[in-house]
């Protein structure tokens, strides 16, 4: 079935409530342009200090106050949203997990994906990043039913791992999700080679949610979210600032692809 989506690009910061209001007006945007599905970057909800997301994490699939509003948006803007990084309660005091949540545009839940791949850097700018400090990481890749047919699911640092993406392409995944907080030391090099490259080499779409702009403190995000198609062709970009990009998802496109050039079949070392 071939369908509108939609990617966000927004500046998320500690306020959930300006946060929260900036996500219903850029997804009202998308669905206005006719997306019936929506991604949302990492840390939609809330991008500040590392001990505040301790605060605000809900336990899934149950939720609080920031599920509660996202289900509502699904229903009333009647699209399926992906919620690119949601801070969800663990069993630990002092960590939370990164989950990446697919709801139906009836509201339902219908997937949960919790990020792998945790990012702890020393950059060259001085940024330094432990995220397994506050975060407990996820063990299984996940497969979603989207509207246009199989979803992978991932979180911003997963980007740089291959082998997660020909596990969700044997699950049966057409589109990728990546939504991101990707750094602006980091996107700036790396964000467009390495979204195309899991494109091309996953011969599917790939619906890349950006974080843009400063946060607080040094914590700064390249934007830039995209669309490709699976020959790793950029159908629609975000400039810088929030926004959101658009474009259609057609699965003969990747059907088509996969024929003409059938790299997945022909791999010998998995």
């Amino acid at each position: 079935m071939r369908i509108k989506v939609g990617v966000v690009q927004m500046t998320s910061g500690a306020d959930v409530e300006e946060n929260l209001a900036t996500t219903a007006r850029l997804v009202s945007m998308a669905a206005d342009d006719g997306a019936t599905l929506v991604l949302l970057p990492e840390c939609f909800a809330y991008l500040g200090p590392e001990d505040g997301k301790l605060e605000i994490a809900e336990t899934l699939p149950a939720g609080g106050p920031i599920l509660d509003r996202m289900r509502a948006l699904a229903t009333s803007r009647s699209v399926d949203l992906v919620l690119g990084g949601f801070w969800e309660r663990s069993t630990s005091e002092t960590k939370v997990k990164n989950a990446c949540v697919h709801v139906d545009k009836r509201g339902e839940v219908r997937a949960i994906y919790r990020k792998i791949h945790l990012f702890d850097v020393d950059l060259p700018d001085g940024t330094r990043l432990m995220e397994s400090d506050t975060v407990e990481p996820g063990t299984e890749p996940v497969v979603t039913d989207a509207p246009f047919g199989k979803l992978g699911l991932s979180v911003c640092y997963d980007l740089r791992f291959p082998e997660l993406y020909r596990r969700l392409v044997d699950g049966g995944a057409i589109a990728l999700a990546i939504p991101a907080a990707f750094t602006l030391t980091t996107g700036k090099d790396h964000w467009h080679v390495l979204l195309r490259a899991r494109a091309i080499e996953a011969q599917s779409y790939v619906l890349a949610a950006a974080q843009s702009g400063h946060h607080y403190g040094k914590r700064w995000s390249y934007g830039h979210a995209l669309i490709a198609d699976p020959w790793g062709t950029v159908l629609a970009e975000c400039g810088e600032g929030e926004g959101i990009a658009v474009a259609w998802l057609d699965p003969e496109v990747v059907a088509r692809v996969r024929r003409s050039l059938p790299s997945l079949s022909h791999r010998v070392l998995g």
